[in-house]
């Protein structure tokens, strides 16, 4: 972890949200408990976020406004968990200008047990379409009007940014199979174990709920350090 990262660490730990973005009751408790579980990422895992925390940081300094890709290798669960829980903690620490997606090096599907652990922390879900790639709108609250349509796609579709972001490899699958990520101005690599493993046995659910909290915290902390600095 940099020096100026430590610091931050030791001045945020108190910092509150300062939106004015109203979320979902459930959804703001599990945010609020999250938010104080910084103690349960690894000194060697900070370090990661902290790398993600700069780049973004330069971005928004440099062009006013970031946009982040998290790929992996189907689009169907962590890449899209990630996509959600960074645009949902700008929102929560009051981080403007920030733009989330996600995609593959191939399509599936959004996993329907994803899908139902995000409805278990909090999140609204609106089935737009039905088929093998289902499209969902997931809200973080009532009025949460800048919501983007979720669904499996390679990284590359047109739905996604082409040239400029951050390309935020969260398997490492995908990490090592795509070595060039073309148009990213940044890659980092941040892989999360696959959920997928406990499909079918008594652990199912666990399994994706502790993902889901796993990738909220990590989310959370890097959006800690980034408001401390853009505050002063």
């Amino acid at each position: 972890m940099t020096e100026f990262f430590i610091i931050i660490a030791l001045i945020t730990s108190n910092l509150k949200m300062v939106t004015d973005h109203t979320f979902y009751p459930q959804l703001e408790k599990t945010i609020s408990a999250l938010q104080n579980e910084a103690h349960l990422i690894s000194d060697s895992r900070k370090e990661q976020l902290d790398e993600l925390a700069e780049v973004v940081l330069e971005k928004l300094e440099k062009d006013g406004n970031v946009s982040l890709n998290f790929i992996c290798t189907h689009n169907s669960r962590r890449s899209q968990l990630s996509e959600l829980w960074f645009r949902t903690a700008a929102a929560w620490y009051g981080i403007e200008h920030v733009f989330t997606y996600s995609g593959g090096t191939e399509s599936t599907a959004f996993n329907h047990r994803m899908v139902a652990a995000v409805e278990r922390a909090g999140f609204h879900v609106k089935k737009l379409t039905s088929g093998s790639n289902p499209k969902y709108i997931i809200q973080s609250g009532p009025e949460d009007h800048n919501y983007y349509v979720m669904y499996s796609k390679k990284y590359s579709e047109s739905y996604n940014p082409q040239s400029g972001y951050i390309a935020v490899m969260v398997c490492s699958q995908a990490d090592e199979g795509c070595p060039v990520v073309f148009g990213a101005d940044a890659r980092i690599s941040l892989p999360y174990e696959d959920p997928k493993n406990a499909d079918g046995t008594e652990y199912e659910s666990k399994a994706y709920d502790d993902k889901v909290r796993e990738i909220g915290r990590e989310m959370l902390y890097v959006m800690k350090m980034l408001q401390y600095h853009l505050a002063h």
